[in-house]
C-alpha cells in the first residue's frame, strides 16, 4: 500500500474542511429574505383542523408559509393577554366575538376597514348584517368574521304532535301556549323546555329581541330596569314558576342527549354544534321525532345572539400585507364551505350558503333563517363579566330568591359596579 504525501494529505484535509463548513452554513442560513412566515393562532377544533386549509394556500402563495398554534379555549384569553404584554402577539389570530372589543380598547388589533375597501374577495353585503356588526367599534371594522353561530330552537316534533301542535312556535303567546300543552301532557316528571341555570345564552337571546339596549349611554350604565329587560326576564322566569322548566344546571342532567331522546323535555336552546351531537347520540327510534326551529320572538319570528369567531390582523404584526392574504383566502366562499365540512361550523357568507350539501341538511335551514335575525351583545369589554352576573342574579331569581323588579335592580348595580372603570377612562377621554 503506497501512503499519499503530505500535499494529498492537505489537500484532503481542506477539502474536508470546506464541506463541513458549507454543510454548517447550510444548516444554520435563516430562510430566505424573499419569504414570510406567519404565525397564526386558532383555538379548538378549528386549530385542529385549519391546517387541512393551508396546503392550497401556500401552493397559491409560494412566498408565504404558515405556522399554526393551536390553543386550547380554556387558555386562550390569558395567553393572548400576556402575548400582548410581552409584545409577542402572532400576526393574525381567531378571535371569539365577544372578545373584540377587549382588544380594540387595548389597541391590539388593526382597523381593517382600509383592507377591505381594497379587496375584490371580502364583500360586507354578502355577511349576515348581525355577525358583521359584531366586529365594528367605534364606527370601524376590526375583524373579519370566519364561522358564526347562533342558538334556536331544537324540539321533538312528535311531543308537539301529541299536545295537539303541527308546527312550532312564531311568537311567544304561542310559545306559552305549547309549552303549557306539552307539561299537562306530560305529568310531574318530565317538562317542556330545559334552561339550564349556568347559561346565560338563553336569557340573553330573549333581551336581544327587545327595543332597549342592555347598556345604556355608550356601555357606560346597566339598563336592565328597562320595560325591555324586564319583559324577556319575566317570560324566561314564567318556564320555571309555572313547572314548564326544572330549575337544574347542565351538571344536574346526566346527559342532556339521553333526556331529550327519552322526552325528559320537549324544547332545547342550543346551537349548530348540537346538530351532529344529536345525529350521533340520540336513539335511532326518535330520530326522524326532532327538529330546528328559528327563535319566536315577542310579535313574530325573534333575533337571537350573534356568536362565532373572526380573524383579526395584530398591530405588531410585521407581514400584515401577507396576512391579509390568508384573512382573504380563508373567506372565500369555497374555502368556507370546506372549512364548514371539516368542523360543522356555519358560513358567515350568504353565498357559501348556495351549495346543495349545506342546503340540504334540513337541520341547518332554520339556522340560515335564523342568521338573518341575529344582534351583537354588548360591545364593551366588561360584557362576559356582566354576563356572568346575570347567570348568578337570574339563577336566584329562577328559585324564587328574587322577583323580575328586584333582580333587575340588582344587576343593574352589578353591571354599574363593573363599568366603573370605564366611566372613569370615557370622562378622562373626554377631559383630554
Amino acid at each position: 500500500m503506497i501512503r499519499p504525501g503530505r500535499p494529498a494529505l492537505a489537500r484532503r484535509a481542506m477539502l474536508f474542511v470546506t464541506m463541513v463548513f458549507l454543510g454548517l452554513a447550510a444548516g444554520c442560513s435563516q430562510p430566505s429574505p424573499e419569504m414570510t412566515t406567519l404565525r397564526f393562532w386558532a383555538m379548538g377544533r378549528e386549530g385542529e383542523v385549519i391546517v387541512a386549509l393551508l396546503p392550497e394556500f401556500e401552493r397559491t402563495h409560494p412566498r408565504i408559509h404558515v405556522e399554526v398554534q393551536q390553543l386550547p379555549w380554556t387558555a386562550a384569553h390569558e395567553k393572548l393577554l400576556t402575548a400582548f404584554a410581552g409584545d409577542s402577539t402572532p400576526d393574525i389570530c381567531q378571535l371569539g366575538n365577544t372578545w373584540v372589543p377587549e382588544f380594540v380598547a387595548l389597541d391590539a388589533i388593526e382597523p381593517l376597514d382600509p383592507y377591505v375597501a381594497g379587496s375584490a374577495i371580502i364583500v360586507a353585503d354578502d355577511y349576515f348584517p348581525g355577525i358583521w356588526d359584531t366586529n365594528i367599534i367605534d364606527r370601524r371594522l376590526f375583524g373579519v368574521p370566519w364561522y358564526v353561530d347562533t342558538r334556536l330552537l331544537f324540539y321533538r316534533r312528535d311531543l308537539l304532535a301529541q299536545a295537539g301542535f303541527a308546527a312550532p312556535p312564531t311568537s311567544w303567546q304561542e310559545w306559552r301556549q305549547m309549552l303549557a300543552g306539552i307539561k299537562n301532557r306530560a305529568g310531574p316528571d318530565r317538562y317542556a323546555i330545559l334552561l339550564p341555570l349556568n347559561e346565560f345564552e338563553p336569557l340573553l337571546a330573549l333581551t336581544l329581541q327587545q327595543d332597549e339596549p342592555l347598556l345604556r349611554e355608550g356601555g357606560r350604565w346597566g339598563n336592565f330596569e328597562s320595560d325591555g329587560f324586564r319583559r324577556a326576564l319575566r317570560f324566561y322566569l314564567d318556564a320555571f314558576q309555572r313547572g314548564w322548566a326544572p330549575p337544574l344546571t347542565n351538571a344536574d342532567i346526566s346527559n342532556a342527549w339521553n333526556e331529550f331522546g327519552r322526552g325528559y323535555f320537549a324544547f332545547y336552546i342550543s346551537g349548530p354544534w348540537n346538530i351532529g351531537e344529536f345525529k350521533r347520540r340520540l336513539p335511532a327510534e326518535v330520530q326522524d321525532s326532532w327538529m330546528t326551529a328559528p327563535l319566536p320572538g315577542p310579535h313574530g319570528p325573534g333575533a337571537s345572539i350573534a356568536g362565532g369567531a373572526s380573524l383579526v390582523l395584530f398591530r405588531h404584526s410585521k407581514s400584515k400585507a401577507a396576512a391579509w392574504q390568508l384573512i382573504e383566502y380563508l373567506s372565500q366562499p369555497d374555502v368556507q364551505r370546506r372549512f364548514h365540512e371539516l368542523t360543522g361550523d356555519l358560513p358567515p357568507r350568504r353565498t357559501a350558503w348556495s351549495d346543495e350539501r349545506i342546503a340540504a341538511d334540513v337541520y341547518t335551514r332554520a339556522f340560515r333563517e335564523q342568521l338573518e335575525r341575529v344582534k351583537p351583545a354588548p360591545k364593551v369589554p366588561e360584557w362576559e363579566r356582566i354576563a356572568n352576573e346575570m347567570r348568578l342574579v337570574t339563577e336566584r331569581a329562577a328559585h324564587g330568591e328574587l322577583s323580575v323588579e328586584q333582580a333587575a335592580r340588582e344587576l343593574d348595580a352589578r353591571a354599574d359596579k363593573i363599568l366603573e372603570k370605564r366611566r372613569w377612562m370615557l370622562a378622562r377621554g373626554a377631559a383630554h
